[in-house]
């Protein structure tokens, strides 16, 4: 790209990429006002680990004794934390015992997230694409300026629908994200994309169709917990998971089931693992099914009380033979019919599913049949069973219709993007392909499936531009980056409220002044909506007077506004971060999109706000704005799952007829993915204890295991010639790459794991400038686009077929 304000065309970017080839050594201009890195900074970097250890069993004195309340961000639970600082460096982190949900548990990773704060190199200015293909610095006015023209630019030339935003925040960071929804408003945007396409959609279409909405299971009651392609010792997901885990195993009274084809930590914990075949999910949960109805084990009042269509359901599985499917799945028939009469005797059944089904082999029939089991056992509703539960802003839409991608018509379930159709919707002809990319906070270069053509897909675009606090493998491949401030330099929450009975929010403010240079999202969105000139002046002005006379008058103006100009409603976010946000103590005005999430609360679930405590939305704004642990904003009895569910009879319809005819699909037993080229299933992505989501952008923070081992039967690595601490090279349909090898008989042979998380390009040299170099495996050079489910298109990254050899 040149120097000048023109955006680049889609011919000029593609020649650029070709010139450059995707190679970690990649150069791009070094950022000005930035700490100078010391030259012993790599060696510094490696031996941190220690030395933090060595400071900490010593009892360090810091230099701020205070303990500062904040959250952890590498997964949804969110625990709520105490830090104390020393300068810009967190050095102690504990559990916070006064937050409500986690109650002072924390796992091992939250206490290293000064690795996420200092432990990588950061952005400080806006980088601009050179004509030369590298990067050179610019600075605020300027990029704000250029990139509100080649939006305008794409927008005007063919349609504010071929700009398609993706990400919006991680696991920690959803505050900023929430502003985007402005942007896509100023440029007529209609489609959008996150991690969550990769994962839980098809889960969500489901749940539409039956209770309504998302479902979460009662753990602390629960008297049979299921976890299917779930292992809460290593991923969490579940509040408190370790403790919760370590109290059902020790109670007699209670059962856990581990449905996983690994043996691993929670299903050493367990009274029952069925250990499927990889990939035959979907015949273990179709044999338990038909073993209730086979032995009239189902619910029946709750059936004829509360559902409808039962009859349907049990018609399609009457048919399934359960041997059959038993041998198909690899578990003993008597094993299954334990499970399954157990399920049935108790008194209250949760059950959790995750990534290792919900990115398999027949995703979303695995999620149905997975409901099925609770629902025709007529847990919904009660103590210790499955419950819906409030939000304070719903993460996805739940709904059966759905709307399709404009090229190829995938089904954009929950309302966003397949991510592995997004390079088919690029590399096209067709008038109606996307022609811009935003990227906020993610990094779908490294984490959606075949990195190649996703780079290939970036390079087609016309316009791209990523927001970060670091030059991530997306980033490398932008037109623009913005630097932000860290999840630690500003306020921030998450919207993972997804707790029953008492539903928890944490606003974190933050620790940290933000890195000079740095803006955070709401900045950065509201700066380019005005350049657009998209901000509507007459509204504005109201608003701004408006919110000098009180929340009552900025509410009642705010919705006048919005009545009298349509626009209001799309430009929401900037037009309270600019107009209500100055008005709220200590720089808080990115909390600004929080004052009508709390009306919304105060609207959809005021009985169980009142029984939280909060009289009403101001009451709440105000809690969840001064209480630094976090506040409980709903507290719900389990009967109050029925007002949640949309249906106008308040029954659940258990037939899904496209989902049946995909359970009589499975008659024909199941099919063989892998192939003499290709003889193991790679589960790419194995969450371990020295893993974790890629805001970790240093090798330091990992004690162990530090390349990611390749996990696998000792009897494969003896056929292979292979030991453990050997190189082997995996090798897969799109691409290869070495690891070292770890024996392990909790993997049944023909299957093998590589870690999440690794395989970052990371800066080799001093500071950012100069090559990289890639520690681990880079999953996604493995994985294939084209493998997804057919109803949700997620990916099945868990079910790779790889060939193994030695290095």
């Amino acid at each position: 790209m040149t120097s000048g304000p023109a955006p680049v065309t889609g011919v000029g970017r593609r020649a650029v990429r070709r010139a450059q080839s995707w190679s970690p050594a990649v150069r791009f201009g070094c950022r000005q006002g930035a700490p100078e890195p010391s030259h012993s900074s790599k060696l510094t970097r490696v031996s941190r680990t220690a030395a933090e250890s060595a400071a900490a069993r010593a009892d360090e004195q810091v230099a701020d004794p205070v303990w500062h309340k904040s959250a952890c961000i590498l997964c949804e639970c969110n625990c709520g934390l105490q830090v104390q600082l020393d300068g810009r460096r967190i050095a102690k982190i504990r559990g916070d015992k006064e937050h409500p949900g986690s109650r002072g548990y924390t796992c091992n990773k939250a206490l290293r997230l000064d690795h996420y704060q200092n432990g990588g190199v950061r952005l400080t200015s806006p980088l601009r694409r050179a004509a030369d293909g590298t990067f050179e610095e610019i600075d605020w006015a300027t990029a704000i300026r250029e990139i509100a023209a080649g939006l305008a630019a794409v927008r005007d030339q063919h349609g504010g629908e071929s700009v398609l935003f993706y990400g919006g925040g991680g696991q920690g960071n959803h505050l900023g994200g929430a502003y985007k929804g402005a942007l896509m408003a100023a440029v007529g945007a209609r489609y959008s994309s996150n991690a969550l396409a990769q994962e839980k959609t098809g889960e969500a279409w489901v749940d539409a169709h039956l209770a309504g909405g998302h479902t979460v299971g009662d753990w602390e009651r629960a008297e049979v917990a299921i976890f299917l392609g779930k292992n809460p010792w290593q991923s969490h997901g579940v509040p408190r998971a370790r403790t919760v885990l370590q109290q059902i195993s020790k109670d007699p009274a209670r059962t856990m089931i581990v449905i996983d084809p690994v043996r691993t930590e929670s299903a050493d914990l367990a009274d029952i693992h069925l250990q499927v075949r990889p990939g035959t999910d979907a015949w273990c949960l179709a044999a338990i099914l038909a073993i209730l109805v086979g032995e009239d084990l189902p619910d029946h009042d709750f059936l004829a009380g509360h559902t409808s269509g039962a009859e349907t359901v049990v018609a399609h599985v009457k048919s399934i033979d359960v041997s059959a499917y038993a041998a198909a799945c690899g578990i003993a028939e008597e094993q299954l019919r334990s499970a399954a009469r157990r399920i049935a005797a108790a008194g209250s059944v949760s059950t959790y599913e995750d990534l290792g089904v919900q990115q398999s082999l027949n995703s979303t029939l695995v999620s149905y049949l997975n409901k099925l089991i609770w629902l025709l056992t007529g847990n919904f509703a009660k103590p210790g069973a499955m419950q819906r539960h409030s939000w304070v802003a719903p993460l996805a839409k739940w709904k059966t219709t759905y709307r399709t991608t404009p090229v190829t018509g995938a089904r954009m379930l929950g309302g966003i993007v397949p991510c592995n159709a997004i390079p088919d919707e690029i590399l096209t002809d067709h008038p109606k392909r996307f022609r811009a990319m935003w990227v906020d906070s993610a990094n779908p270069a490294h984490s959606l499936a075949d990195t190649q053509r996703f780079i290939e897909a970036m390079a087609a675009l016309d316009l791209v531009v990523v927001l970060d606090v670091a030059l991530t493998e997306t980033a490398r491949h932008a037109d623009y980056v913005l630097p932000c401030a860290s999840q630690f330099e500003k306020w921030e929450a998450t919207f993972f409220t997804t707790e029953h009975p008492h539903n928890v929010f944490q606003l974190r403010a933050p620790l940290l002044d933000p890195l000079p240079g740095t803006w955070t999202e709401p900045q950065i969105y509201s700066a380019i909506v005005r350049e657009l000139g998209a901000t509507p002046a007459r509204a504005e002005r109201i608003l701004r007077a408006a919110a000098g006379r009180g929340r009552a008058a900025y509410t009642l103006a705010f919705a006048a506004t919005a009545v009298a100009d349509k626009r209001v409603r799309g430009l929401a976010p900037t037009l309270l971060y600019e107009t209500f946000g100055p008005t709220l103590p200590d720089g808080a005005a990115s909390v600004a999109i929080l004052w009508p999430l709390a009306q919304r609360v105060a609207l959809t679930h005021r009985a169980g706000m009142k029984r939280a405590g909060h009289r009403s939305a101001a009451a709440l704004f105000d809690a969840m704005l001064t209480n630094r642990s976090g506040v409980v904003f709903t507290e719900d009895r389990p009967e109050d799952s029925w007002s949640y569910v949309p249906h106008k009879d308040k029954r659940i319809p258990l037939a899904i007829p496209e989902l049946l005819a995909a359970l009589d699909g499975l008659a024909s037993g199941p099919h063989a993915h892998t192939s003499a080229q290709f003889p193991v299933v790679l589960m790419a992505g194995q969450r371990r204890a020295e893993s974790a989501n890629t805001i970790f952008r240093t090798t330091a923070w990992r004690a162990r295991d530090p390349e990611g081992a390749l996990r696998m039967n000792p009897a494969d690595a003896e056929r292979l010639g292979l030991a453990a601490g050997s190189r082997a090279r995996v090798v897969t349909a799109r691409g290869s790459a070495f690891a070292v090898v770890t024996l392990d008989d909790r993997y049944q042979p023909g299957h093998a794991a590589l870690p999440n998380g690794l395989g970052l390009d990371l800066p080799s040299g001093r500071g950012e400038d100069g090559p990289t170099e890639r520690t681990g495996v880079a999953l996604n050079t493995l994985t294939d686009g084209t493998r997804r489910d057919p109803f949700a298109g997620t990916p099945w990254h868990k079910h790779v077929p790889a060939r193994i050899e030695p290095a």
